[in-house]
This record gives C-alpha cells, sequence and structure tokens, in this order.
C-alpha cells in the first residue's frame, strides 16, 4: 500500500517544503503538477542598461566586503539592490515578505513578489542550497498560480542565493513545472540575469 507524502489532515507552510526536496515529484503530482528539467528559452530585454556598470560595480564591492553565509546580509547587499535596479527599469510593484493562503497546504510567506505585466516570484535559497529552495520556490508557483485568476499563460519564479540565480517556470495550461537547467552567477553574468528579470516583467506573454 502506498501512503500519500502529505496529510490532508496537517498544515504545512512553504518553508516546510524546502525540507522535502527527496519527495519532490510526489508532493508536485500531489497537486496536480509534473516536473521537468531543460534548458528554457527565457525571454531577453534587448535595450540599453543604462546603470549597469554602476550596479555591477555595487555588487563586486559588496560581494567582496560581506559574509556570503550571512542570509540577511545576502538580501540585503545583493539581492535587493537587483531588485531595485530592475524595478527603476519596469515601474514594478514589489512585495516584500508577502503573507498567502491559499489552504493548509499552500500557505506561507513569500520573499519577494513583483507585479508588473506579468507576476515574477522571486526567493532566496536558504543555506545556500538550490535544490531544496527550488523545491520551495515550486510549492510557491503553485501556490500563486491557485490564488491568482489571470489568464497569463506562464509564471515565473527565480530563487537566489545571491551570486547564483536559477529560474523555474510554471506553465498553466499543461499543469507543468520546470527547472532551467542555466544558471547566472553574480556579478559575471549581471547583463544577461537583468535583461531576463526585465523581459519577464515587461512583457504581456
Amino acid at each position: 500500500m502506498k501512503y500519500p507524502i502529505l496529510s490532508e489532515k496537517s498544515t504545512y507552510t512553504f518553508s516546510d517544503y524546502f525540507k522535502l526536496v527527496d519527495y519532490r515529484d510526489e508532493i508536485l503530482e500531489h497537486f496536480g503538477y509534473s516536473f521537468h528539467k531543460k534548458n528554457n528559452e527565457l525571454p531577453r530585454f534587448s535595450n540599453e542598461l543604462s546603470h549597469l556598470n554602476e550596479l555591477k560595480i555595487c555588487l563586486e564591492r559588496n560581494i567582496n566586503y560581506i559574509s556570503m553565509i550571512n542570509e540577511a546580509a545576502k538580501r540585503e547587499f545583493i539581492i535587493a539592490p537587483i531588485l531595485m535596479d530592475i524595478i527603476d527599469y519596469t515601474q514594478t510593484k514589489i512585495r516584500v515578505e508577502f503573507p498567502l493562503v491559499v489552504n493548509n497546504q499552500l500557505k506561507g510567506t513569500l520573499d519577494y513578489f513583483l507585479q508588473s505585466k506579468n507576476n515574477l516570484l522571486v526567493i532566496e535559497a536558504k543555506n545556500s542550497d538550490l535544490e531544496r529552495g527550488f523545491m520551495q520556490l515550486a510549492v510557491e508557483l503553485i501556490a500563486i498560480d491557485k490564488w491568482t485568476d489571470s489568464e497569463t499563460p506562464l509564471l515565473y519564479g527565480v530563487v537566489s542565493t545571491g551570486d547564483i540565480w536559477r529560474f523555474g517556470i510554471l506553465d498553466r495550461t499543461t499543469a507543468s513545472i520546470t527547472q532551467d537547467l542555466n544558471l547566472f552567477r553574480v556579478p559575471a553574468d549581471l547583463d544577461e540575469l537583468l535583461r531576463v528579470l526585465i523581459a519577464i516583467l515587461s512583457s504581456d506573454a
């Protein structure tokens, strides 16, 4: 007899799923979604990035002086400056530590929820663990899918350790979640990372 991974009588927060990465496929199937890994064709912003050099210098300085094992420092000195920069390009509304409750199995706090033509979920990978962080990202994307009634077919998310970023896409038409195989490293891939983040928030797709 196969026992369910999640108990219908129990309550789970988003951070609980960080610990359940070994049961990723079963958990996503429980919510009605399939999981895939592949190289995604992420959108790219093609115009000039007018503050790129200033941001890159700032991040290089921050990374040189802060402890990369300090999660609060990574949020404040690496992730936040990048998000503030893309807000300047996109005039996006950003909700920080945004509480979201769908049901007892989908509830918790979203680190950064950016709202524009498209929405974008950004979360920090606790303990710099991208695999576990992506597990949590996937469940939070599912919660957003069930919470919003937008006709947008794709929901984008990204999990970050500060210096490494990985994207995920929830396709609402196929009820599937894809983990992008590519990693964006900061500051080396800052140009490409910004172009993807800006394009997601500026796109009607």
